[in-house]
């Protein structure tokens, strides 16, 4: 083979290859083709993955991402209803659901970005302006928990701000406006919008956190009250319950120690009656046991006619004589 064959056969693989190009294409699963002529989309959107053909050299090819996107807005200075400026910073999730009208009224992904931030800022502006500073930051009651306070209807209004919209319905309706007639005219769709960052401006950082700082005190001092109060009543109960167990234990107590008192007396009346003289030398002997045996150095006084003497008479046993 020659080297004019050589050149000749470069050139029509060239030719083949240039047209292959041309005419085959190739759609991955993650995207979506738009197929246009002079500038013109022809035809619906190539949305299925695979390889495609289309009119070589006289055909271009547009392609789009099918998956969910990304927009990031930067922060804006927002006055809210109850006149607080703050810094809103929103992000959101979109992404391209009809990429035929998307070709023909934005072209390009940064096309959309810079469309987004006016819908997106201008949805966020309205309903901002439209509640107040408390609506926006908090999301519930949650932390006040008004119906375990017991707080008056009037204190309630007056110290305290109640959440009636909140901060997730208000991204919630900040998505609903700004997703109006999107997909109709742009051919995109906002998934989701959410409040990323809220910061206070300077000129009222200071007075807000200090009014957040005693409304979470009135807040403590209400729940510390209750704790209280709480404490007394249990401190009540177990000082009740305290007397009534001594007052049952006494009771108790005083009808054994009866008892057995009744069976003392018994006792010593059985064995006065069987022998006086041996009982009354007993008790004699308990006499001297209390009034000397239990003190030292304990002196007793007595005269030889003493009712206590007359045992001491005979110590030897031999029976005392009147």
């Amino acid at each position: 083979m020659n080297n004019q064959t050589l050149i000749i056969l470069g050139i029509v693989v060239a030719i083949v290859v240039s047209v292959s190009s041309s005419v085959f294409y190739v759609v991955r699963e993650d995207e979506q083709v738009i197929i246009t002529q002079f500038g013109r989309p022809m035809g619906q959107p190539v949305t299925t993955a695979g390889l495609k053909i289309k009119t070589p050299f006289i055909q271009k090819i547009d392609r789009f991402d099918k998956r969910i996107l990304e927009w990031d807005g930067l922060a804006n200075e927002i006055p809210t209803k109850d006149k607080r400026f703050i810094w809103l910073d929103t992000t959101a999730r979109w992404r391209i659901i009809n990429s035929l009208n998307f070709f023909q009224s934005l072209r390009t992904q940064q096309n959309a970005q810079s469309r987004l931030d006016d819908i997106i800022n201008s949805a966020a502006r309205d309903l901002v302006t439209s509640h107040n500073l408390v609506e926006v930051v908090r999301n519930s009651n949650r932390i006040l928990n008004l119906e375990n306070l017991n707080l008056e209807e009037e204190q309630t209004t007056e110290q305290i701000e109640t959440i009636e919209v909140g901060r997730g319905k208000i991204a919630q309706m900040i998505l609903e406006k700004a997703q109006q007639n999107l997909s109709e005219e742009f051919g995109i769709e906002i998934i989701d919008v959410q409040i990323k960052r809220i910061n206070y401006v300077d000129e009222v950082r200071q007075k807000v956190f200090l009014r957040m700082i005693s409304e979470r005190k009135r807040i403590a001092s209400k729940y510390e009250s209750e704790g209280e109060g709480e404490a007394a009543k249990i401190e009540g109960q177990k000082e009740k319950e305290m007397q009534r167990i001594q007052s049952d234990a006494y009771k108790k107590a005083e009808q054994i120690k009866g008892v057995a008192d009744a069976e003392a007396i018994q006792i010593y009346a059985e064995a006065h009656s069987k022998d006086p003289e041996f009982f009354a030398f007993t008790q004699s002997l308990e006499t001297y046991k209390k009034t000397i045996g239990e003190t030292e150095n304990t002196k007793l006084f007595l005269t030889t006619d003493s009712d206590l003497y007359k045992y001491l008479k005979h110590v030897d046993g031999s029976k005392n004589k009147k």
